[in-house]
């Protein structure tokens, strides 16, 4: 064991540039998925439910394994695992791309969500121990542009890779990026690691991935089949019966997986909850957009990702105000302008129709936005500033589970909400009860099945049921946000400060 110095000069940054380059290929994997739900869901016959499942395979996998790749991180040496992270999401990226069923898909994106795992909470873990509490907010912009980049990239990137190739490219663009974070990672960043050395809790692993797991496939499974079908009511029981006993037992155990010393902070509580909840919004529009774009309005894959770009634009603006009002304003009060501005444009958008046209659409599309752009740094930074870094690795990969949580269950409920609304009011009188199935599946399949029998009608039927489903499911992601606001106002105090400032010049154990 040696000691590694991390001089006050530029290599830090250097540092923050190489894993932003992975977190890149995170963010592009998540958006252009959104984007080619409803080719897949042609290509594969995916119904919903096989759709959620896309999405919500990466997200369950992710979201449990978050904590123990953090743990494991702080141990083993966070570059190692970080490494580890790329190689995973590099050849998981290469199975999902020639996937040729919904369940190898399936399978390649939880493997997707294992690397991610890796990945993501790793790179953030390493801003407290790089930077000071004067530079965490811009180091923390800075981690947060790299998933916003893919953002815009993935529409355009992915857009066009879907007018010209199959499918299976959007997946494999993900390769040169893990190569290129491979060799930086591997040349810039030290290895560092926690000199704790505790027991690992494989109770707590278990209980937390099961009832992730349970609770998600429950949810899914009610929106597919109905609140009548037992299975899918015994699962939800079952995983939030893990869930509960996960926290007894974090109580009792000696050596939690999630340390109880964490929950002392209010900081790191709330800040921790609230982006949960911003989350929770995001990820639900991200999952309704693209297929509201292809299947109602009829545009092709690359006109709806260059659709999303106005959500990019207000993100990329909100992002950096984001830390200049929280310098001359206070931390409480631009939180709560975030999830003031991005409730108005969660309820501005209930108002979309059949007939509205994309410029309608970009106005609440811009708001929602600017409003994660401003909130969802505040919260982040909230969340981090008492991490010392001996926790960073644990910490982070805390607030990052919890998001993902929240983002798995913003597809879940949120997709079942769509899915409910959407298959009870479609009109599907007359039709054989084989076509009506195919119809029920998903908005794709129903303009699909619609176009091909020539019937207006029931195009009609499909785009205002889906539109109905979207109303509804916006109106969930506004109730989230203003108790968002009203947690805000309640819990966050005006100002911040770090518990511990980690030294610029600081000494790290590592190899």
């Amino acid at each position: 064991m040696v000691t590694v110095i991390i001089d006050q000069g530029n290599r830090r940054w250097w540092v923050l540039g190489a894993l932003a380059v992975g977190i890149l290929a995170v963010g592009l994997d998540m958006t252009i998925l959104n984007l080619a739900l409803p080719v897949l869901a042609t290509d594969l016959h995916a119904t919903n439910g096989d759709l959620q499942w896309f999405a919500d395979a990466y997200n369950l996998i992710f979201a449990a394994m978050l904590l123990p790749a953090g743990l494991l991180g702080d141990r083993l040496g966070r570059k190692r695992m970080l490494l580890m992270g790329l190689l995973v999401f590099g050849v998981a990226s290469a199975g999902c791309a020639y996937a040729s069923s919904s369940w190898e898909l399936i399978t390649g994106r939880a493997f997707l969500g294992l690397g991610a795992a890796l990945l993501v909470p790793l790179s953030m873990s390493i801003i407290p121990v790089l930077f000071s509490e004067e530079e965490r907010p811009k180091a923390i912009g800075v981690w947060m542009m790299a998933n916003a980049i893919g953002i815009p990239l993935g529409p355009i990137v992915g857009g066009w890779l879907l007018n010209n190739y199959e499918w299976g490219s959007v997946f494999l663009i993900n390769i040169p990026l893990v190569i290129i974070a491979l060799i930086a990672v591997s040349i810039l960043l030290p290895e560092t690691r926690s000199e704790d050395k505790h027991k690992v809790d494989a109770i707590g692993i278990l209980a937390s991935s099961l009832g992730l797991v349970g609770l998600t496939y429950g949810v899914i499974e009610v929106g597919e089949k109905g609140w009548g079908d037992v299975a899918a009511l015994t699962t939800m029981i079952g995983g939030i019966f893990c869930l509960v006993f996960f926290m007894f037992w974090e109580k009792r155990v000696k050596h939690p997986l999630i340390d109880p010393f964490l929950f002392r902070s209010s900081k790191f509580t709330w800040g921790s909850i609230l982006a949960t909840v911003i989350s929770f919004a995001m990820f639900g529009v991200l999952f309704v957009t693209p297929q509201y774009f292809q299947a109602v309005q009829g545009v092709d894959a690359l006109d709806s990702g260059l659709r999303l770009l106005p959500l990019v634009f207000g993100l990329l603006i909100g992002a950096p105000i984001s830390d200049k009002l929280q310098s001359k304003f206070g931390t409480r009060a631009t939180l709560a302008l975030g999830f003031l501005i991005l409730s108005a444009g969660l309820a501005i958008g209930t108002n979309t129709g059949v007939d509205s046209g994309y410029g309608f659409a970009s106005i609440w599309v811009t708001v929602v936005g600017l409003g994660i752009g401003l909130a969802l740094p505040v919260a982040m930074d909230v969340a981090m500033s008492p991490l010392s870094a001996e926790r960073s690795g644990v910490g982070s990969a805390f607030i990052m589970s919890l998001r993902q949580v929240g983002g798995t269950m913003g597809v879940a409920i949120l997709g079942s909400v769509l899915s409910t609304n959407y298959r009870n009011n479609l009109d599907l009188i007359d039709l054989p009860g084989d076509v009506a199935e195919v119809v029920q599946r998903n908005v794709s399949a129903g303009a699909a099945v619609a176009q091909k029998i020539d019937s207006a009608s029931l195009l009609n039927s499909v785009h205002a049921s889906f539109v109905a489903g979207m109303e509804a499911m916006l109106w969930v992601c506004g109730g989230a946000t203003v108790l968002g606001l009203l947690l805000t106002v309640i819990f966050i105090q005006k100002k911040t400060s770090s518990n511990r400032a980690p030294e610029i010049n600081q000494n790290v154990t590592g190899e």
